[in-house]
């Protein structure tokens, strides 16, 4: 990843995208950056681009004191408002300056490049006198082979961090000159910038790897009440002069376990803002089972959930931790070790109050584990209540959660959203961007509103997905995934998102599309209709036949819905004349699309004769400069049917027509009646008489389209094809995804974060 950026929302970021995009490696390399620990970096850190200038250091040549040596750098910039100016005074790059963001440079970079490469060459020139040539050609090449080979092992005694004071102005003025060069923060052994950067932001971590399990076979297993024994253990080092609590444990187990309740209140009652316990669903409460020398600390006491409330006749009934579900576990858990994090950074010592970050960054990693859709809303839904983002005392809590559940993306929408996704640009290289979804929401006021519903009813994958095919209808969503295994079965290794869009809506996804720069198949119906006469005075403004087409096409869409089901009406001789925008077989004279992606997206042409006539470029878009994404759209293209001795070309305007036409045979035959495209005395028919059945039936209001879809689902033959041009869209989609060994789109290994032209990196907003 290079010259990435991540801005972070004031309360929440969601870390999203297809797996191995990137989103573990950026919570680790903003934790190993601001843990000050340049031991903890590997050469694997650096961006693969680094590799091959790393081995391109010869082992041999003079001395070269301009050596430059690959380097990695995180910028962080803060906003800080009047107020809370004094905490950041060390970061202000000059006595006048004026603004809201400071900006901090951490580089990890070779401390002395000169020497470093002397130390390489003293190292393979004594490692040369060991290399042995073999006779089946595997040449012994003892270490170091190459420069990388070397700092593989020497990385962090040749290596350091480095910390640096940025000026916003500057950066953005996208100044050269030396005169403007970063401050650098000089102090002993590094600690200095990292005591600068340590006492503004606390950064914890909650991994996915919670090991929570119905037993304790596993060493390795951490069951609830062994994480609530450690929320007690730091609540009680506050309670040392609580007499009750003394009493409490020489007296009884009742009193222990009303002495617990007591501790846990607060906790168990911030708890229930993440929704759960709730109706029908167990509360918690801790009971002691009572060892005196060992209290709590050695699973003395556990974790029970009550089933009903005490009476004074009975006792509740209640049953240990070990009896309740993962998911149910995991989410209090999840808001114990939360709330234990905060209550760690917000409660300080006395007389260290000024010790105290005024930035607490958690992330939360994968907290959908076992948790099913519902949990998962709760969760993120109520997280800011357990634990509020900002308060009046200046201090504000930040949390970032990375996930691969659309089911939270459904409760936040778009402008949490970072999403990360792996760039084919490089060839073979591995590379991700980063894209900001907040952007993508302020500058599409007219689609955004409409997707993000789109997103809450369809619970869109979108974000996790290598690809992306948008289909007409429910008809298309059922059979492609068939049609895919039929006729691609490549695909099948990939993560795609199959979104029903339909005709008139599919174009609103173009700017989303565009934005996140994800490969993306349209499958689309021709929807030829009749045009609608032009108007005289639109026909004389029209400079050209292009423009008069377009005429023709410009009526209301909601006119058209009214029309198009309607055949038409009788002239004055009676005689049948069809309605404008009314459905028509595909090749009628003068045919138009009703089609809104084919006119508005690509190929952006009114004409049935100009769509079919398209060339391969026109139904193509590539990214640009800019950004973009790899989109082709396919729709239903002639074919040369065979019936009995006649052959014809044939056109059709929907897929349940192009599916028979191309599957005739198949169709007629009685065993697949089922599929609906079937007439018992087909065979006595010609093939212009079939065809034109075929088409009346498909656009009747009668015809079950799921049934045609179903059907062909129930089936066991499988010798029919996928439709032309359904398979040449799968056939381009394989070129442009991460399948197998046709690999096109590298996987990230480790995050490199580069600064950027902007404010950059990491934006940790107070």
């Amino acid at each position: 990843m290079k010259n990435a950026r991540i801005d972070f929302a004031s309360d929440l970021t969601i870390f999203v995208g297809a797996n191995n995009s990137g989103k573990t490696s950026a919570t680790h390399a903003i934790e190993l950056f601001l843990s000050g620990g340049k031991d903890k970096f590997t050469i694997h850190d650096f961006c693969v681009d680094c590799w091959a200038d790393f081995e391109s250091f010869p082992a041999e040549g003079a001395a070269n004191a301009k050596v430059q040596f690959p380097a990695i750098s995180l910028d962080v910039w803060i906003s800080v408002d009047a107020d809370n100016l004094y905490r950041v005074v060390e970061l202000l790059p000059r006595a006048a300056w004026e603004g809201s963001l400071v900006g901090l440079r951490i580089e990890f970079s070779a401390k002395d490049a000169p020497q470093t490469l002397a130390n390489f060459r003293a190292k393979a020139a004594e490692a040369a006198k060991f290399a042995t040539k073999e006779k089946d050609g595997h040449d012994y090449k003892p270490w170091p082979r190459n420069m990388r080979d070397y700092l593989s092992r020497e990385l962090k005694n040749e290596y350091g961090l480095r910390y640096f004071i940025l000026d916003e102005a500057q950066i953005k003025a996208e100044t050269t000159d030396a005169v403007n060069a970063p401050k650098e923060i000089i102090g002993d052994t590094e600690r200095s910038g990292h005591t600068v950067i340590n006492s503004l932001i606390k950064v914890d971590f909650l991994s996915a790897q919670r090991h929570l399990s119905d037993g304790n076979a596993q060493a390795r297993t951490e069951d609830l009440s062994k994480r609530l024994s450690r929320f007690y253990a730091r609540s009680q080092n506050k309670r040392e002069d609580d007499h009750n609590a003394l009493r409490a444990l020489a007296l009884s187990e009742d009193q222990l376990t009303k002495h617990f309740s007591d501790v846990f209140s607060d906790a168990f009652k911030s708890l229930r803002k993440l929704g759960y316990p709730g109706l029908a669903n167990p509360s918690l409460e801790i009971r002691a089972a009572l060892k005196l020398e060992r209290v709590m600390g050695d699973q003395q006491a556990k974790v029970h959930y009550l089933l009903e409330e005490a009476t004074a006749e009975a006792e509740a009934i209640a049953l240990p931790d070990s009896y309740n579900g993962l998911g149910f576990k995991n989410l209090i858990y999840m808001g114990v070790e939360l709330l234990d994090l905060h209550s760690a950074w917000s409660n300080t010592e006395e007389g260290k109050e000024d010790k105290r970050q005024p930035i607490h960054l958690i992330f939360i990693e994968e907290p959908e584990a076992h948790m099913h859709a519902q949990l998962q809303q709760a969760f993120v839904r109520k997280l800011t209540d357990l634990i509020p983002p900002t308060g009046g005392d200046g201090y504000a809590t930040q949390f970032v959660i990375t996930t691969h559940s659309p089911h939270i993306l459904y409760e936040r929408g778009f402008q949490p959203i970072r999403y990360f996704r792996r760039s084919a640009e490089i060839g073979a290289k591995q590379s991700s961007a980063v894209f900001n979804l907040s952007v993508f929401y302020e500058q599409n006021e007219p689609d955004r509103d409409f997707l993000q519903r789109y997103m809450k009813l369809t619970h869109c994958d979108l974000f996790f997905a290598d690809a992306a095919i948008l289909v007409e209808g429910n008809v298309e969503r059922l059979v492609l995934p068939l049609m895919i295994t039929h006729g691609a079965k490549k695909l099948s290794a990939a993560y795609l998102s199959i979104l029903e869009v339909g005709g008139a809506f599919a174009y609103r996804f173009r700017k989303l599309i565009e934005f996140i720069g994800l490969p993306t198949l349209i499958v689309t119906d021709l929807d030829s209709v009749y045009p609608a006469p032009p108007k005289k005075e639109e026909v004389a403004a029209a400079a050209d036949a292009a423009t008069a087409a377009a005429a023709q096409s410009a009526v209301d869409s909601e006119d058209a819905e009214e029309l198009e089901d309607d055949d038409g009406s009788e002239d004055a001789e009676g005689e049948k004349k069809p309605k404008p925008r009314s459905k028509c077989p595909a090749s009628t004279p003068g045919a138009i699309t009703a089609n809104q992606t084919l006119l508005q997206w690509l190929p952006c042409k009114s004409l049935i004769d100009e769509l079919l006539a398209a060339s391969a470029s026109d139904r193509l878009q590539a990214p640009t400069a800019d950004g973009g994404a790899h989109v082709m759209v396919t729709y239903q293209c002639p074919v040369n049917t065979t019936w009995g001795t006649n052959t014809l070309e044939l056109r059709s305007r929907t897929l349940e027509e192009a599916f028979a036409y191309e599957n005739l045979v198949w169709c007629q035959k009685k065993e697949h009646h089922e599929v609906g495209l079937r007439w018992a005395k087909s065979s006595a028919m010609s093939l212009a008489e079939l065809a034109s059945k075929i088409h009346r039936r498909v656009k009747g209001e009668s015809f079950k389209k799921t049934n045609f879809a179903l059907g062909l689902l129930a089936s066991n033959d499988v010798s029919w094809v996928v439709p032309v041009y359904i398979q040449d869209g799968l056939d381009w989609l394989t070129k442009h995804v991460a399948i197998g060994d046709s690999t096109i789109e590298g996987t990230p290994a480790k995050l490199e974060l580069a600064p950027d032209a902007a404010p950059s990196a990491v934006e940790a907003a107070k």
